[in-house]
């Protein structure tokens, strides 16, 4: 490339010198800048830079200089400052639906939002601890196709499978497709799941995403709004312990009021609690009977207790019989 087709490109390569290469506490000199078009063989005079930089600020681009023992010239604001980098870094990092191999792609394109100095402090935190990931890599594709399927109201079609002791796929359904509208995504206990109805059963069923392969967006319009016409994605999440499936009924808890907060937490700030005496308080709430919600109720250490329906108190005494039986 000859070196007027370079001189076209001047306030690119200046714009992007700057961001990759200048913070608040890592500024460059004009005669720096000078001295990183030559490499890029653009040829520039001091004059030009500062109306360049000038040029470059009235974009929008936060060009700030600065004067005294570490004078010269840096990008101040970003559109992602270096906290918000840091907390999007350690959320694909944590991210179970991401393999390590993705978390790895992104993360490095996460980086380029920062300056190469502060990418230092970026990497530190990236390898604070080895976290638990899938084995399935065409998660991230899956959730495109899936948001694809959403926003055009599709149903799809996709194979289901498990893993065996030797981490061989193990497909249900003796490997026949399944057929369903999806309504939307949850993320919860860590993992990625499809909340969807299905064209067979004729109800909404969820799955695991890390688990779904061959995703096809067929033709076939979303069915279920019939059977669901008032579908509130946020309650069927909040219904689902674990995202474990069972019975569904309404029951009834009865807590200590300094304990409030665990309901709130688990159900949101709309629920409303009933004073119950001075010192506690009842709940009336439609959950999916689980296991899951047993386990949770056996957390809070008797702090919010089931007060019913009888079937509920029922299944949870069996539950706990059960579990004293397995004991040694």
């Amino acid at each position: 490339m000859s070196k007027s087709s370079n001189q076209k490109t001047k306030l690119l390569h200046l714009c992007r010198m700057l961001l990759q290469q200048t913070d608040e506490d890592h500024p460059l000199t004009v005669a720096q800048i000078i001295e990183g078009l030559a490499r890029q063989n653009i040829r520039a005079e001091r004059k030009s830079v500062y109306d360049d930089l000038e040029a470059l600020r009235q974009f929008g681009l936060d060009v700030q200089c600065r004067k005294g023992k570490s004078p010269g010239w840096f990008v101040g604001e970003r559109d992602f400052e270096l906290p918000e980098v840091k907390l999007l870094m350690d959320a694909v990092q944590s991210s179970r639906f991401l393999t390590q191999k993705k978390s790895d792609v992104l993360i490095r394109k996460l980086e380029g939002l920062a300056s190469t100095h502060q990418a230092g402090q970026l990497q530190r935190q990236v390898y604070v601890s080895g976290r638990i990931k899938v084995m399935n890599e065409s998660i991230y594709y899956n959730v495109d196709k899936l948001h694809t399927a959403i926003a055009g109201r599709k149903a799809i079609t996709f194979k289901y499978f498990d893993y065996d002791i030797a981490r061989k796929k193990v497909f249900r359904q003796e490997g026949k497709r399944y057929v369903v509208s999806p309504y939307g995504l949850i993320w919860n206990s860590e993992n990625y799941y499809l909340v969807a109805f299905h064209h067979t059963h004729r109800e909404m069923r969820h799955y695991r995403v890390d688990k779904m392969t061959e995703i096809v967006v067929a033709c076939l319009a979303r069915e279920g709004t019939e059977q669901y016409p008032n579908f509130q994605l946020a309650e069927y999440g909040q219904k689902h312990f674990g995202m474990y499936s069972g019975p569904e009924m309404k029951v009834t808890l009865r807590g200590r009021r300094d304990k409030a907060h665990l309901v709130w937490d688990r159900f949101g700030q709309d629920v409303i609690l009933v004073p119950d005496g001075e010192d506690r308080f009842t709940v009336t709430l439609p959950v999916v009977i689980s296991p899951q919600f047993f386990g949770w109720l056996m957390g809070l250490d008797g702090s919010v207790t089931l007060a019913g329906p009888k079937e509920a108190v029922g299944a949870y005494r069996r539950k706990l019989a059960a579990a004293l039986e397995e004991l040694p």
